[in-house]
């Protein structure tokens, strides 16, 4: 599980963002590591329960979980580490297509939930037909109060275009989803919360809530994509 330490580290880490520091406390780093592992490896074991593709696939929580080395070669941003932890399960991977759930691990800016987050322009225009086509269903899924009720922000776009997508008119009844470039619901969590014996499954069923999001838009792409 998750300790104050995990997320001292974490902390120490945004202040003394250099490689020497990183190496000086790679031990800790370690331990961090391994208090995520455990933690996403609860989440997948949860979210295992009311979602087959999850339950089928059963991912390794290690291909869930992000690198904490940052990729800088075309940032002007040059530290060298993220300061926080991240994961992504969903039944085609991490680096699948598919809408799945996460967990961004901060201190002081810790956030979960699930969705499709930025997709490729091929995958964003069958998630639009389907809602478009389907609009009915969607609009349920989205106004579900259980689902606000873990999310109040409800679903919110990974950017929005200003004016209807090519192929759509700014009269159709689902016109405000059909702008989303993606569709994503975030929770913001303390410290309090993620430090929690049971923060892991709390997260999962709230999740549970997104559920029907998820397979709205895997049911989209999974019938027009390889």
């Amino acid at each position: 599980m998750l300790t104050q330490s995990t997320l001292d580290f974490l902390a120490e880490l945004k202040a003394n963002n250099t490689r020497e520091w990183f190496e000086a406390n790679r031990p800790r780093c370690q331990q961090a590591s391994s208090d995520f592992f455990d933690t996403v490896a609860r989440f997948i074991q949860t979210l295992a329960r009311f979602d087959d593709g999850i339950a089928e696939l059963m991912p390794d929580p290690k291909s869930c979980i992000m690198r904490i080395y940052r990729d800088v070669r075309f940032s002007k941003d040059k530290t060298p580490y993220k300061t926080g932890l991240f994961a992504y399960v969903s039944k085609g991977g991490r680096k699948g297509p598919l809408a799945g759930y996460y967990l961004h691990l901060e201190p002081g800016n810790s956030f979960g939930g699930g969705g499709l987050y930025l997709p490729a322009s091929n995958v964003l225009a069958v998630t639009r037909q389907a809602i478009d086509t389907r609009f009915d269903e969607w609009r349920v899924i989205v106004s579900d109060p259980e689902l606000l009720s873990c999310f109040p922000d409800g679903v919110q776009p990974s950017g929005s275009l200003k004016r209807a997508p090519k192929g759509y008119e700014e009269s159709n009844p689902a016109i405000e989803y059909l702008r989303y470039k993606g569709y994503f619901t975030q929770r913001f969590l303390s410290d309090t919360e993620v430090l929690k014996s049971d923060f892991a499954e709390q997260l999962g069923i709230c999740c549970r809530t997104v559920m029907p999001m998820v397979s709205f838009l895997n049911s989209a792409i999974e019938s027009e994509t390889p």
